[in-house]
């Protein structure tokens, strides 16, 4: 009797103990690929994982490298879209996946990007190499600064293309974080990576993640598969402020590689939200300046700001302005003077610089002096206080 009384009451009390604050996220979704991770674009912040650091063959994925390369050289003005690169023999005779270019012929840049994006072809990779340093070999010497740059630390290229070789490898946390950069640094090039469709030479190929046909909200990024590295797949979407990148690499199949990478990013989507928080030059606060020709001066974040939480626990973030001293004239304009900070609960789950927004010139000799006699007597009190 006792114990259905006690069975009662607790039933009845269930629902106030679990309407508490606290956010209950589940463990991430268990998938057939042995090496994957799963990042927020703008945070950085990882969402799940598992053997992220290990070397792993990329297969075709490693042409996210190349794709970087060739729109950095075209940035900085060494190359463009329009170049009509010719064809060697080297390129033609690339097995594996191909855009079908002709020896001897000549073709726009922008055509072999999309061939190498798109299609995934072979041949289109080894003539942007070329193109871009001259030979295959030269542009490997260009892979590995670029890599050593973005500390790529379990990454080794040997070639463009991703074609298997027991010294090229990298991991899935190198690649998120190069897939990362592209986004952010070349969003021009990176739009290429949703298209479906590319016909050259009457031939038309279909983009090989097959994910863009069954979510509007993903727009890239690449696939990659060879014997020795299974069916790989680096996929990006975006809804709302978030934008996550999933990383699976060593997949059983064609169609476990999508289911993989589409659970990751549904885990993703439906648990976890990115927000910005404040905004570059926003202005947080007004300090007192002491011993300038202004008494105070607006502070303001150095960069946007982003946090990447449950989504409930949005609600319970509170800020706190941190500054390293008292500011004191002369003051430069986005001279960094403190931190924002960000807690949940006693967790502090990020900060950002502040800087000030104008500059603040001294004042005179005397003003300065009787300035410094204030500060002297307003740090004792507060000290004492």
């Amino acid at each position: 009797m006792i114990r259905k009384v006690f069975y009662f009451f607790f039933s009845l009390a269930l629902p106030f103990l679990l309407s508490g604050n606290e956010s209950f996220i589940p463990d991430p979704p268990s998938i057939s690929s042995s090496n994957y991770i799963l990042i927020d674009a703008n945070t950085n912040r990882v969402l799940a994982e598992m053997n992220p650091d290990e070397e792993i063959e990329p297969a075709s994925i490693t042409k996210i490298m190349t794709g970087y390369i060739v729109s950095d050289q075209i940035q900085d003005g060494f190359i463009t879209l329009d170049d009509e690169v010719l064809i060697s023999e080297n390129c033609w005779r690339k097995k594996g996946s191909r855009m079908f270019i002709e020896e001897g012929s000549r073709v726009v840049l922008l055509d072999l990007i999309k061939g190498m994006v798109i299609q995934s072809g072979n041949d289109a990779t080894c003539a942007i190499a070329e193109h871009v340093a001259g030979s295959e070999d030269n542009f490997v010497d260009l892979m590995m600064r670029y890599a050593k740059k973005m500390a790529l630390d379990n990454t080794s290229f040997i070639n463009p293309t991703g074609w298997p070789d027991a010294d090229h490898y990298s991991s899935a946390k190198d690649i998120a974080k190069l897939s990362t950069l592209l986004i952010k640094d070349f969003p021009d090039h990176y739009s290429l990576y949703k298209e479906k469709w590319f016909t050259y030479n009457n031939i038309r190929q279909r983009n090989r993640n097959a994910l863009l046909w069954q979510d509007d909200s993903i727009d890239g990024l690449k696939t990659g598969h060879t014997e020795s590295a299974g069916f790989c797949l680096v996929s990006s979407g975006t809804r709302e402020q978030t934008r996550l990148i999933a990383v699976t690499l060593k997949s059983k199949s064609e169609k476990t590689r999508l289911t993989d990478n589409r659970r990751l990013l549904d885990y993703g989507f439906r648990y976890f939200r990115t927000k910005k928080l404040v905004t570059e030059g926003q202005n947080v606060k007004e300090e007192q300046v002491w011993g300038g020709e202004l008494e105070k001066v607006a502070i303001a974040p150095i960069q946007d700001f982003y946090l990447t939480l449950p989504l409930r626990d949005f609600k319970k973030i509170e800020s706190f302005v941190s500054l390293e001293d008292y500011l004191q004239a002369p003051i430069s304009k986005n001279q960094i003077v403190g931190k924002m900070l960000f807690k949940l609960g006693e967790e502090e789950v990020g900060s950002v610089d502040l800087v000030t927004v104008k500059e603040v010139k001294s004042q005179g000799v005397f003003g300065r002096a009787w300035s410094n006699i204030k500060l002297l007597v307003y740090r004792f009190l507060m000290e004492e206080e």
